[in-house]
């Protein structure tokens, strides 16, 4: 009979998943804004979602006795307007994953001495979802009125899941759904850096 003993060798851990999150402006927060662009034509056309880089500095007004001043992110027409330290936390984090135009910032009577305030636009996009894990509504859009009408539409509604392949997602921090493109997604690592910046108005939502 053989004296050896049995070797038992240690399976590698599994690689945790990373959690992930649909980032936003925090939509419960009331009130009327006192900012707005001076000068629309700036803007790209409907048809073009994402904000290209070549937009001109745009110039917005702040006029306190309007309404409420911006924070650190906010929507903004089809985009967010940010703040110059909400730009920095975005740019160390995940800087390929974004488009930032600055904002020549205006007041009423005298001159601004604030912060400065960008465009900005989360303008990468990834096929990611693990459509046979997920829990949502799938379809091919047949409304003329949408610009993806004939194509692939993702619609997340209440009790929705979404499953996300890392493959896909690889060293991404913050990206776009294809075919939903509303929904920006983040990682942890980015919703802690946001957090730990003590950045405002910005919402996260566990998918």
């Amino acid at each position: 009979m053989s004296d050896e003993k049995a070797i038992s060798v240690a399976k590698p851990p599994r690689a945790r998943k990373r959690r992930l999150y649909r980032m936003s402006p925090d939509w419960r927060v009331g009130g009327k804004p006192g900012y707005w662009l001076e000068d629309e034509s700036i803007l790209p056309p409907y048809e073009v979602s994402r904000l290209p880089a070549s937009t001109a500095r745009a110039p917005v007004v702040f006029d306190k006795s309007v309404g409420d001043l911006p924070h650190d992110l906010e929507p903004y027409y089809r985009w967010w307007l940010i703040s110059d330290r909400t730009k920095a936390v975005f740019e160390r984090l995940d800087p390929e994953a974004f488009v930032f135009v600055p904002c020549d910032v205006r007041v009423p009577h005298g001159s601004y001495d604030g912060p400065n305030y960008w465009l900005c636009d989360v303008v990468r996009v990834l096929d990611a979802l693990d459509e046979a894990q997920s829990r949502l509504i799938i379809g091919i859009r047949d409304d003329i009125r949408y610009l993806d009408h004939g194509k692939k539409y993702y619609e997340i509604i209440l009790g929705s899941k979404l499953v996300f392949r890392e493959a896909a997602i690889g060293k991404a921090h913050v990206f776009r759904m294809a075919h939903h493109e509303a929904a920006v997604i983040c990682d942890q690592d980015f919703k802690d850096a946001c957090k730990s910046a003590g950045l405002k108005r910005i919402w996260f939502e566990d998918v």
